[in-house]
């Protein structure tokens, strides 16, 4: 531990001076500065002595501000400001002196910058290029030594660049295409099992994917006599498979492909002229047709004429013909959407499965419906006897038995004896309109499987045929939009229109009706 000195004592303290007795400090400016001990530095001979800096005063003046918008400038000014904080900013008190003029008017030359050639000379010059030192040039990796001592690293030298050469269609070997075989046709009975890609799918598409070229009349063939079963069992067309399942797949056969472009034949020109005829409303995608009644829309037993037959006259050159997008009965006349391009099928089937095409109905029938505007929601299984098959109102649980929506709205009657009746329908089963209007007590006239009145006489003039019409489908158009479509009345039911007096340009009131 060393000794701390002892204080002093107060007594022996020199005296303090006083403030007015200290000595004054000399005042120096700042260009009098104390020159150190240290010698001054020597130029170098070859470089040229710095120009001197003019004096302030011989400077040339700059201007106060660079204009600026007057706008600009007035929204700063906010008057709960104090004036000497206005004052602070030079905008705003060059606007205080008038010193802004209108901004249309010609700049004020006060600030606009002196010319290049009135600017006044430097007094130093600088040396011409010619007369700087030049720096030594540097080759390969004569690179020099770093700040810290080592040397520089040496850079590998470079691979030079590999260059394709040049294309030579004499010696150009194109690379071998691996092309997957389409399945050939069964010629027996063959089992197939459902894989995880083709879960989910409908059992038609199902033998679309697998067997190319296959016709959808062939299909609807083989499932309506039962030939095409699911572990065991019957399947319909509309049947979403599952993976693990089996299918059993009949001896198929494949229809020769036909490509049109090519001269029709006069029985083929005639069915061209038809369709033509039908057609209400027709795009690069789409076909809306307006199908009479009577006229069935795909094949059947004892059933040669159909609509998906007579497309085959518009093949193109692709060989690929119109695709029926939704179905209408034998003896229901109206819209029927056809997809002309496989592009606008698969977007329209996908807006009938989404429910987003909406349906409306015309139909006469028996009696008048109380109430007047209600809605029918019941389930429907398919009933299949010696000479047909109808549809029955089942019970939720049933084999087979399917969810079905209808809306309806009296738009007028005649006698208390007929109605008018507009129809919409949420949900697309077989014959669902027909059924549900028979299973409410008012079924449709001229219908000949649902019909069920007893000792009933149609009124005279009217002709025994099934009065329902597809009136009009609104249904997403492939590209964007809508396409909206409106079907007459038919023969038969204009007649009895104009027989009962029913005004086919009344409103219609399942305008309003839900979707759902």
């Amino acid at each position: 531990m060393s000794a701390r000195p002892p204080r002093e004592r107060a007594s022996e303290r020199p005296e303090r001076f006083e403030r007015s007795e200290r000595p004054e400090r000399a005042e120096r400016g700042y260009g009098d500065r104390p020159q150190t001990s240290r010698p001054p530095r020597e130029r170098p001979a070859g470089r040229p002595e710095r120009a001197e800096r003019p004096d302030r005063s011989e400077r040339p003046a700059r201007p106060a501000f660079r204009p600026q918008r007057p706008e600009r400038a007035a929204e700063r000014d906010h008057g709960d400001r104090p004036q000497a904080a206005r004052s602070r900013n030079r905008i705003d008190a060059a606007l205080e002196r008038s010193e802004w003029g209108d901004p249309r008017e010609p700049r004020d030359t006060r600030f606009e910058a002196p010319e290049r050639a009135a600017r006044p000379a430097r007094s130093g010059s600088r040396p011409e290029r010619s007369e700087r030192p030049q720096r030594p040039e540097r080759f390969g990796n004569d690179r020099p030594p770093s700040r810290g001592g080592r040397p520089a690293r040496a850079s590998a030298p470079r691979e030079p660049k590999h260059e394709r050469p040049p294309f030579d269609p004499d010696t150009f070997v194109p690379e071998p295409k691996v092309v997957v075989p389409k399945a050939p046709l069964p010629t027996a009975v063959e089992m197939a099992v459902v894989t995880a890609d083709e879960a989910g799918m409908r059992v038609d598409r199902f033998l679309e994917a697998r067997f190319e070229g296959l016709s959808f009349s062939h299909i609807q063939r083989i499932v309506r006599k039962g030939e095409l079963r699911i572990n065991g069992k019957r399947a319909d067309s509309k049947d979403r498979l599952e993976e693990g399942q089996t299918v059993r797949i009949p001896p198929l056969k494949l229809d020769a492909p036909k490509v049109g472009g090519g001269v029709l034949s006069e029985a083929a020109q005639k069915t061209l002229d038809a369709i033509k005829e039908m057609i209400i409303f027709e795009d690069a995608d789409v076909m809306v047709l307006n199908k009479p009644a009577g006229l069935a829309v795909q094949g059947g037993s004892g059933t040669v004429r159909h609509v998906d037959g007579m497309l085959e006259v518009m093949r193109d050159a692709k060989g690929q013909k119109p695709r029926l997008v939704h179905r209408l009965d034998k003896d229901t006349a109206g819209c029927l959407l056809i997809a002309k391009t496989r592009f606008a099928a698969t977007k329209l089937t996908g807006s009938f499965r989404e429910r987003s095409a909406r349906k409306i109905y015309w139909a006469l029938v028996a009696g008048v419906p109380k109430p007047k505007q209600g809605r029918i929601s019941t389930y429907l299984a398919k009933e299949e006897n010696e000479e047909d098959t109808i549809m029955r109102v089942a019970q939720h649980g049933d084999e087979g038995a399917s969810h079905a929506v209808t809306y309806y709205a009296v738009v007028e009657t005649s006698a208390q004896k007929l109605a008018w009746v507009s129809l919409k329908p949420v949900t697309g089963r077989t014959h669902q309109l027909r059924a549900h209007m028979a299973h409410i007590d008012h079924a449709i006239i001229g219908d000949p499987k649902y019909f069920n009145k007893e000792n009933w006489q149609l009124p005279g003039g009217i002709q025994k045929k099934l009065h329902l019409l597809a009136r009009r489908i609104v249904v997403p158009h492939p590209r964007g939009g809508f396409i909206d479509a409106t079907a007459p009345l038919p023969p038969h039911m204009l007649q009895t229109w104009n027989l009962l007096g029913l005004e086919a340009d009344r409103f219609d009131p399942i305008e309003n009706a839900p979707e759902e």
